[in-house]
């Protein structure tokens, strides 16, 4: 499970070798075997203790600003990148062999999207259906020139960010149709979002980086060196490359929400530009991501949780780095 302390003034420490959180005069105690990770939203006070017993169990500890973005994780000193990994990736940005693989992550975006399309578009009536069913067919069509693009990252960068770019487009005019009208969007909009649909996107994607941080951290690869998205200082360039395949999932969380009717204007406070989640908002928002990543789906052959699925690309993928590079 995912421990979340998003009450302000709350206080987590450790009592007879649990977690323990105290906030607005109540007490929740947790046993540390069964916490995955840690997620503080808000402002809040840990104790060193809490930090040790987190270490100790491999348990993350994310802290998360009201964006959703992450502004900091502690976990083990052991986890990090092994320096052959980290030069094969350098080795990526410039050969054809990366360009395989950001078109193979292009490719499952692509297709994550056409499928989250389709099952939208089964449940709804004839002239919905029909719109969504066009729109999947203009995807496919775009879908389909990937594969043929050749030569080093560097020289296929515009193509194949324009091709995501067109096939994005599509996918989220068809969300925004399906949207009731009060809360249907003019375009994507970011930090701060402009309105409720972008900010529940904008804030489970902050969330999802920061799963995607420490996938690809566990399996050695290194966060910082990016293929298809450039290097910068204190950019995680790999990271903005390898979500793109699990995107679809806060998608279909946030599609759930409005379509079973959770989402209330109540969950949103106004800021000067747009609007953020506030504590109700990301507690419902939260509890909904939670139950969803932790469902099992048949994913590549096996029987595995959502959650997982993000760690066994991460080491399927080092692995490959590594025995291609041999």
């Amino acid at each position: 499970m995912q421990l979340i302390i998003n009450t302000y003034g709350s206080y987590l420490h450790v009592e007879q070798s649990s977690f323990e959180i105290k906030a607005d005069d109540k007490k929740k105690r947790v046993s540390a075997k069964k916490v995955d990770s840690i997620l503080i939203t808000t402002g809040a006070a840990i104790s060193s203790d809490a930090v040790k017993l987190a270490l100790e169990n491999n348990i993350e500890i994310q802290f998360l600003d009201h964006f959703g973005r992450s502004m900091g994780k502690v976990w083990h000193s052991k986890l990090g990148s092994t320096t052959y990994i980290r030069r094969r990736q350098l080795e990526l940005a410039d050969s054809e062999e990366g360009t395989e693989i950001i078109k193979e992550i292009m490719i499952e975006k692509a297709e994550n999207m056409i499928k989250h399309l389709y099952d939208l578009g089964i449940k709804r009536g004839e002239e919905k259906q029909n719109y969504l069913f066009e729109t999947i067919e203009e995807m496919e069509k775009i879908k389909d020139k990937i594969p043929k693009l050749t030569g080093p990252v560097e020289i296929m960068r515009n193509s194949i960010m324009g091709y995501e770019g067109n096939i994005s487009k599509r996918y989220f005019n068809a969300l925004n149709y399906l949207l009731p009208d009060r809360y249907k969007f003019g375009k994507r909009t970011f930090r701060p979002a402009e309105d409720e649909f972008n900010c529940l996107l904008n804030y489970g994607y902050g969330v999802l980086y920061g799963k995607v941080e420490k996938a690809l951290i566990i399996a050695g690869l290194d966060p910082y060196v990016g293929i298809l998205h450039t290097d910068g200082y204190n950019k995680k360039s790999f990271v903005f490359d390898f979500i793109e395949i699990y995107r679809h999932h806060i998608d279909r969380i946030v599609m759930k929400l409005f379509s079973r009717k959770k989402v209330r204007k109540s969950y949103f406070d106004q800021i000067k530009g747009g609007v953020t989640l506030n504590k109700k908002g990301k507690e419902i928002f939260l509890t909904a991501l939670n139950k969803y990543f932790d469902e099992s789906i048949y994913y590549k052959g096996r029987q595995i949780k959502v959650n997982n699925t993000i760690q066994y690309d991460s080491h399927n993928l080092a692995n490959r780095i590594i025995e291609e590079g041999d």
